[in-house]
């Protein structure tokens, strides 16, 4: 699924403690195997995870395997990209954007 050692794997289970309890900006991108649009934004997540390093964390979090977490943010389509800051939603992203959207967001945040 992922191949960058800084992409983190979100669950139902660990998402309280991992994403909404760090203390740094946290990216979680919504994705299913199915999804066409996911696969292709994966290496761009995988680019920003490396980049940011240390900076933010960033997650993936299957949503076919995880069904609490998408529904509580209410996620509707995917991929989706939720930015978390301490344990808050403050900003979103719905379908496949360009880097350049994506590291903007960040900057926004971070």
């Amino acid at each position: 699924m992922t191949t960058s050692k800084n992409v983190l794997i979100a669950t139902d289970a660990n998402f309280q403690t991992d994403v909404k309890g760090s203390s740094q900006l946290a990216l979680v991108d919504f994705w299913a195997e199915w999804c066409g649009p996911c696969k292709a934004l994966t290496p761009v997540i995988e680019q920003i995870a490396d980049e940011y390093a240390g900076k933010m964390k960033v997650f993936k979090m299957n949503v076919d395997e995880n069904p609490g977490t998408p529904t509580q943010f209410h996620v509707r389509g995917i991929p989706t990209v939720l930015f978390i800051k301490n344990g808050q939603l403050v900003d979103q992203l719905v379908g496949n954007h360009p880097k350049d959207t994506i590291v903007s967001t960040i900057q926004k945040h971070i």
